[in-house]
């Protein structure tokens, strides 16, 4: 009988030797490597993007380790569920707790499995697609190594199709040619588990021998098979990126009906409230400050509110910065700041902005002739606060609005044609 289990599922690995991708992780001169060969795995919280490996890794680590392993989905389980795992794990030495998106655990959830965690009763292995720092309780975070795990890319993503179709023995009993794949990458988005149940799906709804995939095959069966939103979560980063390209193209009528498909789709509420404060900076930034402002104070309320009323919280915050004028002049300045910071590297501070709180640092002349701006008209007089080794470099230009404008006169007026303005 044919296997119903899905395709990823058959060729999850149960060895790191096995595994593609997150060589940063699996090398074996890499700490994580030596830690599960050596049994000594710590308690661990992987940090990526769905369909990348993480809960394959914790798989891996249960099979190498052989020590009891239990675990929990944060969407199902309580903190019942937790302390039952817990008074199991006292009589058995070094269990692990595996816990998937993590991030979806509140706070007590998460209290719950601080105390064990801390004795060392449990070591805990969680896996999320948010940034822990933001999502994981400062307390329980401290415990754990973080560990990030990067996209696959077109390589890693190739190698998972030949190497199911090589190895999988349902794939084996047919003749597949591979053709092309860049639908299938494309409309995986990156996520390994997705591109193989994609691959399965097509494979299926290709009723011809040899089985030829071609980009074309691909689109037409992944648009009468796959639905348009899944509700499980797999396709939010597709939406995401239709939705924060929306706002940023300055049409609310498009970010607001994605808003929708998230709202309907399940999606957590924080999480698109997270994406619009990093939007109100990085795409409107000082075109129009007020936007970051009521970015942040969306999502502060939307975490007391929760759905459904969210929704309405949400679709103010939507269509305003849909509506607001743009600008990514501060996030391309801080790009050209990192660059050149990485280029120059740790250049010394020149000696009239360093600070002279010893009587030495006075004699080696810190602090001599800095002018306190204050002490000039209008507040400001004209010095040199670059290293000189990149004095007069350029990196914040202003952009081309009314608010921006305005800076650039008023730096134009101070600096009198120096960094261009």
């Amino acid at each position: 009988m044919m296997d119903s289990t899905p395709l990823a599922e058959r060729m999850r690995p149960s060895r790191l030797e096995e595994l593609i991708g997150q060589e940063h992780l699996t090398a074996p001169t890499a700490f994580l490597y030596k830690a599960i060969k050596s049994g000594n795995v710590p308690s661990l919280i992987f940090w990526g993007p769905p369909g990348v490996g993480k809960t394959t890794i914790a798989n891996i680590i249960a099979n190498e380790i052989k020590v009891p392993f239990y675990t929990l989905s944060a969407i199902s389980s309580g903190v019942k569920d937790i302390r039952e795992v817990i008074e199991k794990a006292k009589y058995q030495r070094g269990a692990v707790l595996f816990i998937d998106e993590i991030h979806r655990f509140n706070k007590s959830q998460q209290d719950a499995l601080l105390g064990a965690v801390e004795k060392g009763v449990i070591r805990l292995i969680g896996a999320t697609t948010e940034n822990p720092s933001f999502e994981v309780n400062a307390a329980l975070l401290s415990r754990c190594q973080v560990y990030t795990l990067n996209s696959l890319g077109k390589h890693e993503l190739e190698a998972m199709l030949q190497q199911a179709m090589e190895k999988d023995v349902e794939l084996k009993k047919k003749r597949i040619e591979l053709q092309e794949t860049e639908a299938l990458l494309r409309m995986s988005g990156g996520d390994g588990r997705k591109l193989l149940n994609l691959f399965e799906i097509v494979i299926n709804g290709i009723n011809e021998d040899p089985c030829v995939i071609t980009n074309e095959k691909v689109v037409q069966i992944a648009q009468q098979k796959i639905a348009l939103y899944d509700k499980s979560g797999e396709q939010h980063y597709d939406i995401i990126s239709a939705f924060i390209k929306s706002i940023r193209g300055s049409d609310p009528n498009a970010a607001v009906y994605w808003l929708a498909r998230m709202i309907e789709g399940g999606e957590d509420v924080k999480f698109i409230a997270r994406r619009l404060v990093i939007l109100a900076s990085e795409d409107i930034g000082n075109a129009n400050p007020n936007a970051l402002l009521l970015a942040t104070n969306c999502f502060e309320a939307v975490k007391v509110i929760g759905y459904p009323e969210s929704r309405i919280i949400l679709s103010q915050c939507v269509t305003y910065l849909a509506s607001s004028p743009k600008s990514n002049a501060s996030y391309m300045a801080i790009n050209r700041a990192q660059a050149l910071v990485k280029e120059t590297g740790d250049l010394p501070v020149p000696l009239h902005l360093r600070n002279a709180p010893t009587k030495l640092m006075k004699d080696l002349n810190y602090g001599k002739e800095y002018k306190y701006a204050h002490d000039y008209e209008q507040n400001f007089v004209a010095q040199e606060f670059l290293p000189d080794a990149i004095k007069n470099t350029k990196l914040y230009e202003p952009g081309n609005n009314a608010r921006e404008n305005e800076l650039k006169r008023f730096l134009g007026d101070r600096w009198k044609g120096k960094y261009g303005y």
